[in-house]
């Protein structure tokens, strides 16, 4: 995947989890590597279309929004 376990473990817990669950730590870890995913995936297109093969900010911003 894009984003490690661990990584997310850390994005929980500095949204203010105290405890996590195997579980739920796996769930949000699916999640945010579909959604940031899906994010690259329409930023690359945004740029495409533009006839850029230079990512911009404002693509990624377009995209996630």
């Amino acid at each position: 995947m894009y984003i490690s376990k661990s990584t997310a473990k850390k994005i929980l817990r500095e949204a203010g989890a105290i405890r996590v669950s195997d579980e739920a730590l796996a769930a949000f870890y699916e999640n945010i590597n579909k959604l940031a995913y899906e994010i690259a995936s329409k930023s690359v297109s945004l740029a495409k279309h533009a006839k850029r093969k230079t990512l911009e900010p404002s693509d990624v911003k377009l995209a996630s929004s």
